[in-house]
């Protein structure tokens, strides 16, 4: 019966086990003399029998099917190492009852049963455990589910070696080696050429996620992260730090791809030599691998990485010449630009009007019904780059960023198809907060369509800048662009000189002192004093808007922007900046901005500011990438555009002003045009003035209440997000941005500066209406 019971623990059919019947049962017909103990005895080893066959099976399916290289090494571990072991075991029994080996075998060559079951005793609990995890990883299909990922089996061997058996411990320890050492060669193919794996590649947490074409010939792959292929011992700064130093490798093997011949050598040189020392990162790490010494070893290669290679792709210089671009024109630091381009976009819309007219009298002066086409926005853009061009004095230097500018702003009509940008993955960085930012819109106010001032990133910016950074910048934009287009249109009300004063002016001596004279001279008197009474209330809201507004749009651009901008450029620059001083409130001007151009032929890549006792520390791309979503985090929360309430009341200020402007001046247009038929007798027997004059006076009325009311919204608003940052005590410069907000923290020293209470706003804003305490 021996050789039975060895033949059957070596995953041989054998008489002595009937699996076909009751389960790990001794066949009775076989051996039809065993005694009770006996059977009992032989149950256990007619189990570990059974799990060592159904093992050596499932194994070998998992090897020859799982799409995994993760879970075929493990399973292949577990065939060759643990089941290779159970095998040396039997065939150790087996020799040492050969030899009769005393501690087998007994008196008369008796071999007892339970010294043979008692040496197979421990491999039933491995073996038990060998059979969960094969079963882990490959389900059977009566249970329903699929298969585990690679990174789900190295998170539950993790947790699975937290036991108190030492066996389980070591054998847990072992598959966790060969499961990290299958990851390791694909992150390794990755860190180091910046390929994807061959095998094993949908197992793999970075995925492409698509191809963005540039303006050459080359196209660029896309890469996001699948957080749930993800290890947990792989932090998600870690996780963004591969991803950052795969992407800079295939943006460098694809810009030498097809023109190596004319690219610098420096640039072909550099990741070759660098292979090693980055392979010897690699090799010191040991499994199981600790999280803080992957994240050193990542660390340390996209540091050596950055100050090699992207230190020539990537300079500081051209970081800080995107980052302001996108300050001067997307968030409206050029005054001139954001004037221009209201006054453009304010022109075609009337030329379009005037087009598209079919009757004379529009009583809202509405442009809700003009089809406004992309030529229109297009067009709009160009003549606001020509307005620019010409402000420029022959003695002044050429403005480099107004030509890159021209070159890569973009002013377009965003349609459904298209209002997703491109390259934005619902959970990829950035998705969490442009999702926290309000839906309210505020890219339809320039044009009575949807519009979107975006920017073309091209490679190799595309490492710092992501599809979600620019689409918060169009959003804020939008939002900035609002508010100064309606204090523009405001204080164009003043320009109407008919609606201030008398114009043309009244008749004087000689033809003033007839007796007709002086009768159209009273009247015309009569006839001003009562308009002026009846515009005082007109003016006062006028004016009490164009206030509000003013110090709405001072505190957001200048404290807000402003000072968020300057202080997170001294930071990038590292005190090396000329001017050391925060920008003022208002809007800057080209001039200003050209004073305050990119000081930097004088410093060093991140350098620290500091004495001459400071060591300098060097900001590598994505260190800078962490701290620019650090600073746009915070500063789409002190521009409240995350703030639903106060962003709608906002919006309904604007469309009520802009209402309440449209009634002003086609009040100014009727009249004109009774003065002209009272006094030059033109009558246009079509057209009812009187009638006109009465019914714009009252919807004029009616726009004056709803504007004060709107203001009286918006400053309640405001009261409201005082009182509920000041009463949770939120830190106005605690960032949300996604995984950019605690996972690299570490990696970014960079805190955004706190902007000025909402307090010091309200103070001001006591004083237009009326309502402080």
């Amino acid at each position: 019966m021996l050789h039975e019971i060895l033949l059957s623990l070596s995953g041989q059919k054998s008489s002595l086990f009937n699996f076909q019947a009751e389960k790990d049962a001794v066949s009775e017909e076989s051996f039809p003399l065993l005694s009770p103990p006996e059977k009992a005895l032989l149950a256990s080893l007619a189990r570990l029998s059974r799990l060592h066959a159904e093992l050596r099976t499932h194994t070998a399916l998992i090897c020859s099917s799982h799409p995994s290289v993760i879970c075929r090494a493990v399973s292949t571990s577990i065939r060759s190492q643990h089941l290779g072991e159970f095998q040396k075991k039997i065939l150790e029994v087996e020799k040492a009852i050969l030899v009769e080996d005393s501690g087998y075998v007994g008196g008369y060559g008796i071999v007892p049963l339970a010294t043979v079951v008692g040496q197979f005793t421990p491999w039933t609990r491995r073996m038990e455990w060998l059979w969960e995890i094969s079963r882990y990883i490959q389900p059977s299909k009566e249970e329903q589910t699929e298969g585990c990922t690679g990174a789900g089996l190295i998170d539950r061997l993790r947790e699975e070696s937290q036991t108190g058996y030492v066996d389980i411990e070591q054998i847990a320890l072992h598959l966790i080696g060969a499961a990290e050492t299958a990851w390791m060669r694909q992150l390794s193919t990755w860190l180091l050429y910046g390929n994807l794996p061959i095998l094993g590649k949908e197992d793999f947490f970075i995925q492409e996620a698509g191809t963005s074409a540039n303006d050459g010939p080359v196209s660029i792959t896309e890469f996001a992260i699948h957080s749930n292929l993800i290890p947990q011992f792989v932090s998600s700064h870690t996780a963004a730090s591969i991803l950052f130093i795969g992407k800079t490798l295939n943006l460098i093997r694809a810009k030498r791809g097809p023109s190596s011949a004319r690219t610098s050598e420096g640039l072909l040189t550099s990741p070759v030599t660098l292979h090693g020392e980055h392979i010897k990162y690699l090799a010191e790490l040991r499994s199981p691998i600790p999280a803080m010494k992957l994240s050193n070893a990542v660390d340390s290669i996209r540091l050596s990485l950055s100050q090699s290679t992207l230190s020539k792709l990537l300079p500081l210089p051209k970081i800080l010449e995107i980052l302001s671009l996108l300050h001067d024109f997307l968030l409206l630091r050029r005054g001139e630009f954001a004037t221009a381009l209201v006054s453009h976009a304010d022109a075609r819309l009337m030329e379009r009007q005037r087009r598209s007219e079919t009757t004379r009298s529009m009583m809202s002066n509405s442009v809700d019904g003009i089809a406004v086409k992309e030529g229109d926005v297009v067009t709009a853009l160009t003549n606001t780059w020509v307005e620019l061009y010409s402000l420029q004095n022959e003695e002044d230097p050429v403005d480099d960023e107004l030509d890159l500018a021209r070159d890569i702003v973009r002013l377009s009509i965003k349609t459904k198809e298209h209002g997703q940008p491109q390259g934005l993955l619902p959970g990829g960085p950035g998705a969490e907060l442009i999702a926290e930012t309000s839906s309210i819109p505020f890219d339809d106010l320039l044009f009575p369509v949807p519009t979107s001032l975006t920017l073309q990133v091209r490679p190799p910016l595309d490492l710092f800048l992501s599809a979600s950074d620019i689409s918060v910048y169009t959003k804020v934009h939008s939002y900035l662009l609002g508010l100064r287009r309606a204090q523009l249109r405001l204080g164009g009300l003043w320009k109407h000189t008919p609606l201030r004063r008398s114009h043309p002016s009244p008749w004087g001596p000689p033809r003033s002192n007839s007796r007709f004279g002086r009768v159209r001279l009273q009247k015309g008197r009569e006839r001003e004093n009562a308009r002026t009474c009846q515009m005082r209330a007109i003016w006062a809201t006028s004016s009490a808007s164009l206030f509000v507004l003013s110090e709405i749009g001072g505190y957001l651009q200048g404290e807000v922007v402003n000072g968020s901008w300057q202080h997170f450029q001294d930071w990038v620059e590292a005190g090396v900046s000329e001017t050391g001083t925060p920008s003022g409130s208002r809007p800057g001007t080209a001039s200003s901005s050209k004073a305050r151009s990119l000081g930097l032929s004088s410093g060093r890549l991140g350098e620290e500011p500091g004495s001459d006792t400071t060591q300098p520390k060097r900001h590598d791309p994505e260190t800078l990438t962490a701290a620019h979503h650090r600073y746009l985090s915070v500063l789409v929360q002190s521009l409240f555009i995350n703030e639903i309430t106060f962003t709608k009341a906002l919006r309904n200020l604007l469309v009520r002003i802009d209402h309440f402007i449209a009634l002003v001046i086609r009040l100014e247009s009727i009249q004109r045009n009774m003065d002209l038929e009272t006094d030059e007798g033109v009558v246009d027997a079509l057209v009812d003035y009187a009638s006109e004059e009465n019914e714009v006076w009252q919807a004029l009325r009616a726009a004056r209440e709803d504007t004060e009311k709107g203001i009286n919204e918006v400053v309640a608003r405001l009261r409201d997000i005082d009182d509920s940052r000041a009463g949770e005590g939120r830190m106005m410069f605690e960032p949300t941005y996604g995984s950019f907000s605690v996972a690299q923290a570490n990696s970014c020293s960079y805190v955004p500066r706190k902007a000025a209470g909402v307090d010091r706003l309200l103070m001001k804003l006591d004083f237009a209406t009326g309502t402080g305490n």
